[in-house]
């Protein structure tokens, strides 16, 4: 006689995972989740820092060798060193551990987001560290070789840089820059949300050049308008990938 029932080793489905709603979330909640995400960007760039200590040596020499090798420098107070030293494996694990906190920072506005959002910015996790690694790049083999030889030879005076001073010219303009190459990633976020749009960039272009120019005189190491110039090239261009990035976010048409 056949039998009717439960098939042996099937079991039965799983109900569908609730989604977290933030907004069910209590303060104290908020400031849980914020404080471990916080701490797992810390760790990360800890564990980073401390790989770019055996390579400390190495990356003083390459961030020198624009000025012509570490020789060129001199040191004067004890802790010099060590603390050029610091600042250099500082910079360089932010770069490494860059990825995952970018991660982090995304993750905790997770619950706010569609699946098919979160998918759109895991994507763009990748995206934001090229743009940030391509502005640190461009700095070294653009701004550096055309803004040393300025500097250091100014008014006909040779100058001899001392090591904190020169690495932390260096380090603070390569952060800057490359921080400065995130504006697609930027826009892109803001559009998302609705905070602007790609009309609204596209008509807002002379504004945008002068706050270009305004910040690319900031960022320059020099005050002459040509490496200020060269500066604004690329975020003339990344100005208009914006507004494409915009553009992509809140296509024509979409709901308001």
């Amino acid at each position: 006689m056949l039998k009717f029932g439960k098939k042996r080793g099937v079991k039965p489905p799983l109900p569908p995972k609730k989604k977290v709603n933030r907004a069910d979330l209590t303060i104290p909640e908020h400031l849980n989740e914020l404080r471990q995400r916080l701490l797992r960007g810390l760790l990360a760039m800890i564990v980073a820092v401390l790989i770019c200590f055996a390579f400390g040596e190495r990356l003083i020499a390459i961030l020198a060798y624009p000025i012509g090798g570490i020789d060129r420098l001199i040191s004067i107070e004890v802790t010099e060193n060590v603390s050029v030293f610091m600042r250099v494996s500082l910079l360089g694990g932010f770069i490494l551990a860059f990825p995952y906190i970018l991660y982090e920072a995304l993750a905790y506005i997770r619950p706010a987001l569609e699946d098919h959002e979160w998918r759109g910015l895991l994507i763009a996790i990748p995206f934001a560290t090229l743009l940030f690694v391509s502005g640190v790049l461009f700095a070294y083999f653009v701004m550096l070789p055309a803004a040393l030889p300025f500097l250091i030879s100014f008014i006909g005076i040779t100058t001899t840089p001392r090591l904190s001073n020169y690495f932390s010219f260096v380090t603070g303009l390569l952060f800057w820059i490359g921080v400065s190459f995130e504006t697609p990633l930027a826009v892109y976020l803001m559009a998302r949300f609705r905070l602007v749009t790609a009309e609204v960039l596209a008509k807002q272009w002379r504004i945008a050049v002068v706050v270009i120019a305004v910040l690319a005189a900031f960022v320059t190491p020099t005050p002459d308008p040509v490496n200020m110039g060269l500066l604004m090239i690329p975020l003339l261009v990344l100005y208009g990938l914006s507004i494409l990035m915009a553009k992509i976010a809140r296509p024509a048409g979409a709901e308001k």
